[in-house]
């Protein structure tokens, strides 16, 4: 029989609230994340999304709720929050892989040493087992021939690919994704998305933020709807993006349809 803790979502959520000064970002937001599945969280900007992501992999400090990622948990907010100090913070961490929207690379680093470097100063790993890791990795990317170039001798398709590598390198639970297509030309995006959707295949939990509504309809699991720091609408893509219940999703979505029509033209 499978453990039981195996049977619980990978991610959970509960009551979750951020502000930064006198604007609050996120109000109470909960989420459940269920083992090997992808949830794409689309709505506008402002709304709270990337917030949201930051909070999980704690690049942000929560002002109250829970997260629990596996079986590490933070609790925030009163009663105080509960952790072991820097260690138990770098662990929880490092179960979430985190991909941003505009790569985060070391310019001074190759391919290669961008992407072995956490295994090598984090995880302590040889640097020999490091950069052999590395190299399945970037080849898994599709980046096999550019471990020795420089960030800025790549395009931005690749660049994202190497972050993406990079996250992987440390073994995460789960992998975050912010928006890691919008800084990139348009012929560029599909590099991109290829790779998450194989990574979706291989039964990697994910929460991507996202502006690609198709992407989001053939790779997520559900997607959740986020405005004015909640998620106002969650379930199943096609119910959610092809027949919203909610009037701000019908509305958001006309918007976005609207846009790309004028873009497409």
């Amino acid at each position: 029989m499978p453990d039981a803790a195996d049977l619980r979502p990978m991610i959970e959520i509960n009551d979750l609230w951020k502000s930064f000064g006198p604007v609050a970002v996120l109000k109470g937001v909960s989420l459940r994340v269920e083992r090997g599945a992808v949830i794409a969280i689309i709505g506008p900007s402002g709304a709270g999304k990337s917030t949201l992501l930051r909070c999980i992999n704690l690049l942000e400090d929560p002002d109250r709720g829970e997260i629990r990622v596996g079986e590490r948990a933070m609790r925030f907010g009163a009663p105080r929050r509960r952790h072991g100090g820097d260690r138990e913070l770098a662990a929880f961490r490092a179960a979430t892989g985190m991909v941003f929207q505009h790569f985060n690379l070391f310019p001074h680093m190759t391919a290669l040493e961008n992407v072995a470097a956490g295994p090598l100063i984090v995880k302590g790993m040889s640097r020999r087992a490091a950069e052999s890791e590395g190299r399945a990795l970037l080849a898994k990317v599709g980046l096999a021939d550019k471990a020795e170039t420089y960030p800025s001798h790549l395009s931005g398709g690749q660049r994202q690919r190497v972050a993406i590598a990079r996250a992987l390198a440390m073994g995460p639970a789960v992998m975050l994704c912010d928006e890691v297509t919008s800084a990139l030309d348009p012929e560029l995006v599909g590099e991109v998305l290829g790779v998450i959707e194989q990574l979706a295949r291989e039964g990697m939990t994910m929460v991507i933020v996202t502006h690609e509504i198709g992407f989001a309809q053939e790779v997520a699991n559900a997607v959740a709807f986020m405005s004015d720091g909640v998620i106002v609408e969650m379930g199943p893509p096609d119910a959610v993006l092809a027949n919203p219940e909610n009037p701000r999703t019908r509305n958001f979505l006309a918007r976005f349809h609207r846009a790309q029509g004028e873009v497409a033209r």
